[in-house]
This record gives structure tokens, C-alpha cells and sequence, in this order.
């Protein structure tokens, strides 16, 4: 499971449609799907039911997007953490 997966997973959840989630994380709408389809294979369940209107979140994927999402925050207190030492820390020759 990568990140970009999460990001992604997010994303379809949020938007409730491959669609517009493909429109905002800038990728086309197949490899979408696939990169969704690859992380419920590798969770070992559907984390959506897939409707004409699009995607909506099973129970099973509830669960995840409120892991997912504190996964994403961590990962930005982090990148944002090395940022600061890197501003505050003196310069090495």
C-alpha cells in the first residue's frame, strides 16, 4: 500500500465519483480505479459499492477513510517537522 493509493482513496471518497477525483488529483480515470481496485485486493475487501452515480463507501470503508485521513496528517506534521529543522538548523560545510 503506498500513500498515493491513500491519497488517492481519499480522494474517491471524498468526491463520491472516479471522475471528479481523477479530475482533482490530475490523473486519468483508469489508472484511478485500477490504483483503487489494488488497494482493496490488498486490504482484503471493497471499500465501495460502485453505483451508476458513482462510488459510495461501505462500512469497511468508513473505517479506513478515518485512518486514512490521520495517515495523510501525519505524513504532513512530518514532511512540515524536516522543513522547520531544516530552517532552523545551522548551515554545515
Amino acid at each position: 500500500m503506498s500513500l498515493s493509493q491513500i491519497r488517492y482513496f481519499v480522494a474517491v471518497a471524498e468526491e463520491g465519483n472516479v471522475g471528479r477525483a481523477a479530475q482533482r488529483l490530475h490523473l486519468a480515470q483508469p489508472p484511478l480505479s485500477r490504483q483503487i481496485r489494488a488497494l482493496e485486493d490488498e486490504i482484503g475487501t471493497p471499500l465501495f459499492e460502485r453505483t451508476p452515480r458513482g462510488m459510495t463507501l461501505l462500512p469497511p470503508g468508513r473505517a479506513f477513510l478515518e485512518h486514512a485521513r490521520s495517515i495523510l496528517a501525519a505524513v504532513d506534521r512530518a514532511v512540515d517537522a524536516a522543513r522547520a529543522e531544516t530552517a532552523t538548523a545551522p548551515e554545515k560545510r
